[in-house]
């Protein structure tokens, strides 16, 4: 490390580096169309949450992207099974597949459901070298039987932050979500559906901003002078 100035910040000056917007604006764009995963947190016969969702999709793909909707029937309780299990390998599969993903959580008791959690609690912060949600865009959606709630959302944004993933600002709260879907299962035009198209269209823009710059955007100083620092400890030992 190098010595520290006292008309600089006291860090090692080899691993800080100021903001590249140069190559930010130089990012080579992906061709195909932005991959987005959903996921629901209800398995009703007529789960709200799963029609939701898959009007999201349908709205995602109007927009360009291609969807995938994880069907969470089956999945084990966490640390119940092992991560070889088909439908946690299916999960963690399409996590890292998708460039964004969209969460979609019935309110139960004032909170999210536990299937919504258990889906997030299979998903690992790293593998390896890898974080599979690090940088990846997130849009979230609850729906109530009541009136107006945000107490899922507000901690389905809390996990956002702790995937490290890019929470997009607004969101989707359906109050008696019961009114707002016809037999078929389709959502009914209302200022509640404009909403849902709002939020997906901040996801579609902040995915197509975000996702070719991922790797660059999720870089940190810490880790970078973790990494060095674990680099110069194996150095020593084998040369001991």
């Amino acid at each position: 490390m190098s010595e520290p100035r006292p008309d600089l910040p006291n860090i090692d000056a080899a691993l800080f580096r100021q903001p590249d917007h140069g190559r930010l604006l130089a990012a080579e764009r992906a061709p195909h169309a932005p991959r987005i995963l959903l996921l629901y947190g209800s398995l009703r016969e007529r789960s709200y949450s799963r029609l939701l969702a898959e009007e999201a999709a349908r709205l995602l793909r109007a927009l360009g992207a291609e969807t995938r909707l994880f069907n969470p029937s089956g999945l084990p309780l966490v640390d119940d099974a092992t991560d070889d299990h088909p439908k946690v390998k299916e999960l963690r599969e399409l996590v890292q597949w998708a460039e964004g993903m969209v969460w979609s959580s019935p309110e139960r008791h004032g909170a999210m459901s536990g299937l919504m959690k258990m889906q997030i609690d299979w998903i690992p912060l790293s593998v390896g070298a890898v974080r599979p949600t690090q940088g990846k865009t997130l849009a979230l959606m609850q729906v109530s039987g009541g009136s107006q709630s945000f107490n899922a959302l507000n901690q389905m944004r809390v996990l956002g932050r702790w995937m490290r993933m890019l929470t997009i600002p607004n969101q989707s709260s359906v109050a008696k979500a019961w009114q707002e879907f016809d037999e078929a299962g389709r959502m009914k035009p209302s200022a509640c559906y404009d909403r849902v198209v709002d939020v997906m269209e901040e996801l579609m823009k902040f995915t197509l901003l975000t996702r070719d710059v991922a790797p660059y955007l999720g870089d940190r100083y810490s880790e970078r002078k973790e990494s060095a620092e674990a680099l110069s400890r194996r150095v020593n030992q084998t040369t001991i």
